[in-house]
């Protein structure tokens, strides 16, 4: 279904930016792409890899049959459930009817804004999520980056928050926070300052890596520091004292 709704022209991003093509058009039931990023040497595209289209519309189900059935041991065992890829309110009300189905009307949800299209209809999204007991939004940067461009994703993230913090809907900040110290032991500076903007969200979601506990403690030194500063969107303007 996905591949029917490709149009000429339109981009298709592989392993989460890594390599870039466009649409050449239709052969039968194949797409013939041309490959526009990569690397001058050449790249090699391994197997279950992320492939990211911006540029279409398609019109998917929330919940696949395999979710569906999913849903059934979920609704035993966990606190709340994840909905990746969330497009429309419509996938919002579709997750939650299936879970009042199964008598878990009260679970809590997370609903990861990762697409071009899921942060355009982001407003109706959180219109959606408040309707439900508990719900909560994750700002998933990494395809967020390549759905709606590197050079849009400080803003975009920006926007999320503020729109997050207006409907009182707390916010998960992932993606690859202080990932290099959870993977090699040492941060970069990049990432230190990245992780200090997480402590404007409510949850900062760490991967794991050999050093996953030396993360976890600069994440809370990082987020304790910086929240003597500011509050969500709120800056306090303390005393300074490091002169």
């Amino acid at each position: 279904m996905a591949l029917h709704a490709l149009r000429k022209g339109q981009a298709v991003w592989f392993d989460d930016g890594r390599i870039g093509a466009v649409v050449g058009g239709h052969r039968g039931a194949a797409v013939d792409l041309r490959i526009t990023s990569a690397r001058s040497g050449g790249d090699w595209l391994a197997g279950d890899k992320g492939i990211n289209l911006p540029e279409t519309t398609l019109e998917l189900p929330a919940l696949t049959a395999m979710d569906e059935a999913g849903l059934e041991t979920v609704v035993r065992i966990a606190d709340l459930v994840g909905l990746s890829f969330v497009q429309s309110a419509r996938d919002v009300r579709q997750l939650r009817e299936r879970l009042a189905a199964l008598g878990a009307g009260a679970m809590g949800i997370v609903l990861k804004i990762e697409t071009r299209r899921g942060f355009e209809n982001l407003p109706e999204i959180l219109f959606a999520a408040l309707e439900a007991p508990a719900a909560g939004v994750m700002i998933a940067r990494g395809d967020l980056a390549v759905e709606c461009g590197w050079e849009r994703l400080a803003e975009v993230q920006e926007e999320i928050l503020w729109a997050c913090e207006a409907a009182h809907v707390p916010v998960v900040w992932a993606t690859q926070v202080l990932e290099t110290l959870a993977k090699t032991g040492r941060p970069s500076r990049a990432e230190i300052t990245d992780a200090a903007m997480g402590g404007r969200a409510e949850c900062v979601m760490l991967n794991k890596g050999p050093y996953i506990e030396d993360a976890i403690r600069a994440l809370d030194d990082i987020v304790r520091r910086m929240q003597t500063h500011q509050a969500k969107k709120r800056p306090l303007l303390r005393a300074l004292r490091s002169w």
